[in-house]
This record gives structure tokens, sequence and C-alpha cells, in this order.
């Protein structure tokens, strides 16, 4: 009983229960456990914030793992920005094809929101991207309701947000860049690695971690696949 009536309220506030078969998918890592069912929550709105320019790369990749799982099959993606500067090849690092995701250039803020609310209608898209920095409660409420019929997965980056009010969103995250790990011995570029702060989330339990991303899943950096015990060099 108790059950039941805790995924009707997770139903009111815009979250569907997740398949087995697509948690699965999302290798999440750690991050599951804050979340109700310990399953990411799909068909709803997730808000992210970044400050810098390099908090904004770090989170643009963090959220092309999600989409890893997300787009498992026949999924395609919609991605949709401000300025031009994505690199399309760049996301073959985090197992996703560029020819499966739209990318769409708007310049205002209007048009963004309209592309955005259409496009989280589209059913069988496995996910939207949108880059608008300033979102209020009624603009969010506007693109969750959109994703509670069509099940699609929404992501809103807001780079330098002017106000962070309450919005309808069942999440929101935070996402630094922190120095990668090299797994061997030699000097080289190491995997992906993030500062990851839930600061809100419906029906779970905020938390921060640190993860990486290798073999198509996130790690925690206490892995033992991923950290190295001795430096590559000493820097004076």
């Amino acid at each position: 009983m108790m059950e039941r009536l805790r995924q009707d309220i997770l139903r009111m506030q815009g979250q569907r229960p997740v398949t087995a078969q697509l948690n699965e998918k999302v290798k999440l890592g750690p991050v599951l456990e804050a979340f109700p069912h310990k399953e990411f929550p799909t068909g709803a709105v997730h808000e992210w914030l970044s400050v810098t320019p390099a908090d904004a790369a770090a989170t643009t990749g963090f959220i092309a793992g999600i989409l890893n799982g997300l787009m498992q099959g026949s999924g395609a993606c919609v991605w949709i920005s401000r300025q031009d500067q994505l690199f399309p090849p760049g996301f073959a690092a985090f197992g996703l094809e560029p020819h499966r995701i739209l990318f769409i250039r708007l310049k205002r803020d209007k048009d963004i929101c309209w592309a955005t609310e259409a496009a989280l209608q589209v059913a069988g898209v496995a996910g939207v991207v949108s880059e608008l920095s300033d979102l209020d409660f009624i603009v969010s409420r506007r693109l969750q309701l959109a994703v509670e019929k069509s099940g699609v997965t929404g992501f809103i980056l807001r780079q330098k947000p002017r106000n962070l009010t309450a919005t309808a969103c069942v999440s929101r995250w935070q996402i630094k860049p922190i120095a990668s790990y090299y797994p061997g011995s030699l000097p080289g570029v190491g995997v992906p690695c993030w500062q990851v702060d839930l600061l809100k989330i419906k029906g779970g339990k905020p938390g921060s971690w640190q993860l990486a991303w290798k073999d198509h899943a996130f790690r925690p950096l206490t892995d033992t696949s991923i950290a190295i015990t001795t430096p590559l060099r000493k820097i004076s």
C-alpha cells in the first residue's frame, strides 16, 4: 500500500516509473542511490546549472554520458543551442553517433523555448537538450507537462543563470570538471572526470559524488580500475 502511494505521488510530481531494462542502460553508478526507486527519472525535465565555460563543457559531456543509455536502440536526440560551439565528432567518446542527434541553433529565447517545447512533445525522441539561461516556473511547468504526455526526457542547460527561483523540473544539477586520471604509467589524456552535485531531486536525496567515465559507464573515482596510486609526474 505504501509503495503504491509513493508511486502515485511521484506520478503527480511528473515522474514516471522507469523500466528495469532502461535503468540498466543509464549507468550512473552510485548516483542512482539518490533517485526514487534507484532509477534515473525519465519522462521528466532536469535542470543543469553552469557558471563558467569549463562547467558548461563538463556538463555537456556528462549529459552525453546519460544520453548514451537513453539512446540505446533506435532512439534519437534533439540538441538546441544558442551558439555554434558543439563538436559533434566529440560525442563519439561517450558512445553517441552524431548522425542520430539533430542539432538546432537559435538566437532568441522565445524561439528556443518554442522549439524545446515542440521537441519534448514528440513521442519516441530519446532526449531533448536545450541551452536556456533563464527559466521561470511557468515555462518549466509547460515543459514538464509536455514530457508527461510524451515520455521524452528533457535536459535544460542554464549557463550563468540570472536567478535561481523555483522551477517545476524534477532535479537540479551542477557539474564541474576535475583533474582526470590516466589508466597507465605513461603520460597522456585521462578519462573524463567530474564533480557531480545533485542539488535537488523530487522524491529522492540530494548528494555529491566524484565520477569518471570509463567503458561507457559512470564510475566512482575510488574504483580501482580508475584511480592511479602514483603520480605521472611531479609538478613543482
